[in-house]
């Protein structure tokens, strides 16, 4: 008898090919399925990353809240005593201190990456890179309101004006969004300027020209109480300014890290 036949088994057929998440310019997409609420996940994550760390340097907080109460000070003694009515002056003072306290903070949302050396692992996290900037959004608009809500107390005792009247305090807020809409793209547009601390206020602050009329208006209006003072436009002003740049920034903040 001959020897038995060897059979091998046959080929098994290819396995079928996986569409793997290709990397665009956002980095790696999010998987099928997840959806709006994975993404809000990723900008919590990253806000609370900013939150944890400041929590440990307290590097931009307290600088923030510093240099408001000082310049509310500054001021405070400038004035004293030179006009007919603070009221006059008051609003002018709380935007330009706003304004001025944002730039002390800003800057430090990427240009702390770049100094760590931590950027370009969070460019590359498996995220779109939107949510980066939302989540750091959100962080910068929180040392904001931080600050202002010590300032306006500073200004109640230095100028003894109520600013904690609701729609100078929505006016605030939403003046303070459109500011750190527009401060978090610039501070990711500089972080790789050697000269970024003083290119930053000089692409800021014309940019926020707008919300400096309408906000400083809107709270001239309040306090002074005179009918047809305008306050509903300067509202509608600030909300369409936030919305015209949190939509801007969404679809150029990805360019930024292609140039």
């Amino acid at each position: 008898m001959g020897e038995p036949l060897v059979r091998f088994p046959a080929p098994e057929s290819a396995p079928p090919e996986v569409d793997l998440p290709k990397a665009g310019r956002s980095g790696v997409q999010m998987a099928p399925g997840q959806g709006l609420r994975a993404y809000l996940g990723k900008v919590q994550a990253i806000a609370l990353k900013e939150l944890r760390v400041e929590w440990r340097a307290r590097e931009v907080s307290t600088t923030m809240v510093v240099f408001g109460l000082l310049a509310a000070i500054v001021f405070g003694m400038a004035f004293d005593l030179r006009v007919p009515s603070p009221q006059m002056v008051v609003p002018g003072i709380l935007w330009v201190i706003v304004l001025f306290t944002g730039v002390v903070g800003l800057h430090r949302s990427f240009a702390a990456e770049v100094d760590r050396d931590t950027l370009a692992g969070l460019l590359l996290a498996p995220m779109d890179r939107s949510a980066i900037y939302f989540g750091k959004l959100l962080a910068n608009l929180l040392y904001l309101l931080m600050a202002e809500a010590l300032l306006l107390p500073a200004l109640l005792i230095l100028f003894d004006t109520n600013l904690f009247q609701p729609t100078i305090l929505v006016g605030l807020f939403l003046g303070s969004l459109g500011y750190a809409e527009v401060g978090t793209l610039f501070a990711a547009l500089t972080a790789h300027s050697r000269a970024r601390e003083a290119l930053l206020p000089v692409l800021l602050l014309p940019v926020m020209v707008p919300v400096f009329i309408a906000g400083a208006s809107l709270t001239a209006g309040v306090l002074d109480g005179a009918p047809g003072s305008g306050v509903g436009r300067w509202l509608s002003m600030l909300v369409l300014y936030d919305l015209l740049f949190v939509v801007a920034a969404y679809l150029l903040f990805d360019l930024i890290w292609e140039a």
